[in-house]
């Protein structure tokens, strides 16, 4: 199936329509309007315009759905048994430094169930998306999670906690466990991404804390339909209510997730 279902064509219309303000807007990053959220949390103008066509595109093709997105936070729809999970742009900080490497991503819930993923690279072009039960792909091509076994020949990505966030303490007490036992760690900036490309097998899992149903929600599904295992940092299953994650394949999951568990002690 590397043919997208109705589904997956309302969701990757949507994100596409999207990606051409983002791109318009990231080639004048002078002219872009940002308003600060917190310390170093920044919103852009380009965010606020892309949930908006996000949520207009959306609802026209699936009126009555409930919708999540970072920027207007919840808004209940008269079906409640689907929610829309939106971040209109992930890696917003990449974006206004011009660094090329920021996502679209929408997931879609069912009662519960996050059914159907899609992440979105406008710089890139590259689409990644799954629906449950019927593999994941990026454009045309399936993925799969990468076959390494053994953490010393694995590069993992994480994202490191920055003013005003995170959990700092706890996580160089992780970087400790980690690196030393590993072929390298990555931080991008984007865990959209991240998620994308350990279900790519770009690489080999991925660990974070502090996130978002709408940094993640996408992800989850990707990796799954990859062939990969994902629960949040303490092996449980509360990984859009909790916040942390860790995802790699059926081997490397484990090794990371037990690292993780010795830097709590």
């Amino acid at each position: 199936m590397s043919t997208q279902s109705a589904l997956l064509k309302v969701m990757s219309d949507a994100a596409r329509k999207a990606a051409r303000g983002l791109n318009r807007d990231f080639g004048e990053l002078a002219e872009l309007q940002v308003a600060k959220k917190a310390p170093a949390d920044f919103v852009s103008a380009a965010d606020l315009k892309a949930e908006q066509t996000l949520f207009e595109a959306l609802a026209k093709a699936r009126p009555g759905y409930s919708f999540l997105g970072e920027e207007r936070g919840m808004i209940e729809g008269t079906d409640k048994t689907h929610t829309w999970i939106v971040d209109p742009l992930d890696g917003t900080t990449n974006f206004l430094h011009a660094i090329p490497h920021f996502a679209i991503n929408i997931a879609l819930e069912r009662e519960g169930t996050v059914v159907a993923a899609l992440t979105h690279n406008p710089v890139t072009n590259e689409t990644f998306w799954a629906e449950k039960g019927k593999g994941a792909f990026v454009n045309d091509k399936r993925l799969r999670v990468a076959a390494r076994t053994r953490l010393d020949e694995a590069v993992l990505a994480t994202g490191i906690p920055f003013m005003g966030h995170g959990q700092h303490a706890t996580f160089l007490k992780e970087l400790h466990q980690i690196t030393q036992r590993v072929a390298g760690v990555r931080r991008f900036g984007a865990a959209a991404l991240d998620l994308a490309w350990v279900a790519a097998g770009r690489f080999d899992g991925f660990w974070e804390r502090d996130l978002n149903a709408w940094d993640v929600a996408a992800g989850v599904l990707l990796v799954a339909e990859a062939g990969g295992r994902v629960t949040d940092a303490e092996g449980g299953e509360e990984v859009l209510t909790k916040g942390s994650i860790c995802a790699g394949n059926l081997d490397i999951h484990p090794l990371l997730l037990e690292r993780l568990k010795a830097a709590a002690k």
